[in-house]
């Protein structure tokens, strides 16, 4: 494996799961490289004072910071994420505001109870997930009646030119991540695109799917 190979390697492991000094940085150039799909997602959530909103692997933090200014000061705000180097920035920004909980865990096994969260966002994280059906559970299970779930990814077919992403992401169609949300119990109401350097991102709006009666 050449140097180029093993700088990207070692890239693709911090963007899945930022660790260290070296994680930190990435932390911030998440915010910077996400601000934007984070902030749009969040709009097409239309929160409203007091809800209980969530960040399914928040990365950098940016999307706390948003949903907290979103849910009013009756509001919860649960962040998730698996690198305890995330968790520990997150945790020490807002270690003053009691409408924040942090919790460490993936989006395959979501330490929230059943029916808990209004509504929730996770953006390009799905990439580093295997089991998308089981992830998509989870977040039909925790979502409550009428909540709703934003996740960003970035368009395959540009990411797939960025050599980065050939070690470890997984890029699928985005007809088969809408497949896996309906197969989970979920409804995509809107695929939005936004137009966002590098790429394009498609934002899926989702709420439970109704129970027939």
């Amino acid at each position: 494996m050449g140097l180029r190979d093993v700088l990207q390697t070692g890239l693709a492991k911090q963007l899945g799961h930022p660790s260290g000094l070296r994680g930190r940085w990435v932390g911030s150039m998440l915010n910077n490289r996400n601000g934007r799909a984070v902030s749009a997602a969040i709009d097409l959530l239309d929160i409203q004072d007091g809800e209980t909103a969530a960040d399914f692997g928040f990365g950098g933090g940016f999307g706390l910071v948003v949903l907290l200014g979103k849910v009013g000061e009756r509001g919860t705000v649960h962040g998730v994420d698996i690198s305890e180097t995330m968790l520990a920035k997150a945790t020490k920004l807002h270690r003053s505001d009691s409408r924040f909980h942090a919790h460490a865990g993936s989006v395959t096994e979501l330490p929230l109870p059943d029916n808990s969260v209004d509504a929730a966002i996770t953006v390009n994280t799905i990439y580093f997930v295997e089991d998308l059906g089981r992830a998509f559970a989870e977040i039909a299970r925790v979502l409550a009646p009428g909540g709703r779930v934003v996740i960003g990814i970035g368009d395959p077919d540009a990411m797939s030119e960025n050599p980065v992403t050939q070690h470890g992401f997984r890029l699928r169609p985005v007809a088969d991540v809408v497949s896996a949300l309906t197969t989970a119990g979920l409804t995509l109401e809107e695929d939005k695109l936004l137009d966002s350097s590098p790429h394009t991102v498609h934002l899926l709006v989702a709420r439970p799917t109704p129970e027939t009666p």
